[in-house]
């Protein structure tokens, strides 16, 4: 009897999964708004003067050394095409890096604005929904094709600055922002 009933369920099962299959009405699967600006990055952290330029000790000053780190880009839950989100995934934390509760958790996970035809971004002291203090995002933009996977191959660059509302480093450490660049992220 436990067979029949087995059956009987998985028929049924396949019956209405197959009747809901109306490809008059489904959408095409599709993109975002910002599909050409989304994405996984491999990222590096500078600590800069105001020309941009690595203070004297600066590069890499999270620690990472010459380990680039995850970032990512995409889309707003609304899918505008002139707004997503820039995520560090809690990489910038500080204190978790260093195990030192005194230092800062500079993560930021927050909604920049965007301009697709130029594939630029910025934000003025958007709301930080990841990291202890508000965010400025200056310069943001992505180059197609105008960065290089460690075997060469061309790929996709993303460049920005950061600033931080209330930065307890700055301006002893001698920075005035971070600059953050790298490459999409290749999968291998």
């Amino acid at each position: 009897m436990k067979k029949y009933i087995s059956i009987f369920a998985l028929a049924l099962v396949l019956g209405l999964g197959l009747a809901s299959c109306n490809t008059e009405t489904n959408e095409p699967a599709g993109g975002t708004a910002v599909e050409k600006m989304a994405g996984h990055w491999m990222v590096d952290i500078d600590a800069v003067d105001d020309n941009g330029v690595p203070i004297d000790g600066g590069e890499h000053y999270f620690g990472y050394d010459e380990a680039r780190i995850p970032l990512f880009t995409y889309n707003t839950a609304a899918d505008e095409d002139n707004k997503m989100w820039i995520d560090d995934n809690g990489w910038f934390d500080l204190s978790w890096y260093y195990g030192n509760k005194a230092y800062p958790n500079y993560s930021f996970k927050c909604v920049v604005n965007v301009d697709q035809n130029n594939l630029t971004f910025t934000s003025n002291d958007a709301e930080n929904f990841s990291g202890d203090f508000g965010i400025t995002i200056e310069d943001g933009k992505i180059l197609k094709g105008a960065g290089r996977q460690s075997n060469g191959s061309p790929a996709d660059s993303i460049v920005f600055y950061v600033k931080y509302t209330e930065d307890p480093w700055y301006p002893d450490d001698g920075y005035a922002k971070y600059k953050i660049s790298g490459v999409r992220y290749a999968g291998f």
